[in-house]
């Protein structure tokens, strides 16, 4: 099977009293993303990654933020419509590496749930979920918590 590797990223501002959505589940915090959908600016990398690798374009093109269908949907039902894209292209998923940037709050202690989330939706073991955080060391928007932002690899095999 021949590998294909695809990069996804995505950023969202934050804004005190919104919810605050990271890997497919809801953390405690004064600050959450805003977005057309719930913001899961990590679910979303993700997607894009996927997508990039099976040259599937992005989410934007396969779930419009202009669409009243999307509004304030929860991301892991796009991630679920992306897997099944995939599973109709015949690609099958080999790992995600992924990095949330972010000042707070500290994840470290979430990133199990995350990984154990995000693999029940993919249908794939969570130890091929990778999942680190850094700080931006208090510069730029993400320093100064104004935006939070996620990087993600995606290897996927056609079948």
């Amino acid at each position: 099977m021949k590998p294909r590797i695809g990069f996804g990223f995505d950023v969202h501002q934050l804004k005190d009293g919104h919810p605050f959505w990271l890997g497919g589940i809801q953390l405690q915090h004064t600050k959450g993303a805003e977005g057309h959908s719930d913001a899961d600016v990590l679910i979303h990398a993700i997607c894009d990654a996927l997508l990039g690798a099976a040259a599937l374009g992005d989410i934007g093109k396969h779930f419009p933020n202009t669409s009243a269908e999307f509004k304030n949907i929860d991301s892991k039902i796009l991630l679920k419509k992306v897997v099944e894209l995939l599973r109709v292209n015949n690609y099958l998923i080999g790992n995600i590496d992924s990095t949330l940037c972010l000042e707070k709050p500290k994840i470290l202690s979430h990133i199990p749930e995350m990984q154990q989330t995000l693999a029940s939706v993919m249908q794939i073991p969570a130890s091929d979920i990778s999942i680190k955080a850094t700080t931006n060391e208090t510069l730029g928007y993400v320093g100064r918590e104004e935006g939070v932002c996620a990087y993600a690899a995606a290897i996927i095999f056609k079948n």
